[in-house]
């Protein structure tokens, strides 16, 4: 999902360079939503594992 939002990130940097602004802000626009939504996930993920973690050592 990262590398999605990375593409469509540099798709939105060229065309923002070469003056098609609409594509330009929807690909950007799309881009972010990615990169959000891949970091709730990550978090989710990242507690989840550190409460399985502290349920299996016994902490």
């Amino acid at each position: 999902m990262l590398r999605w939002a990375l593409i469509f990130l540099v798709v939105g940097l060229i065309a923002g360079l070469l003056g098609f602004t609409g594509i330009a802000g929807t690909s950007i626009a799309i881009a972010k939503t990615l990169f959000f939504v891949f970091m709730a996930i990550f978090l989710v993920l990242l507690v989840a594992g550190v409460a399985v973690g502290r349920r299996i050592s016994g902490a």
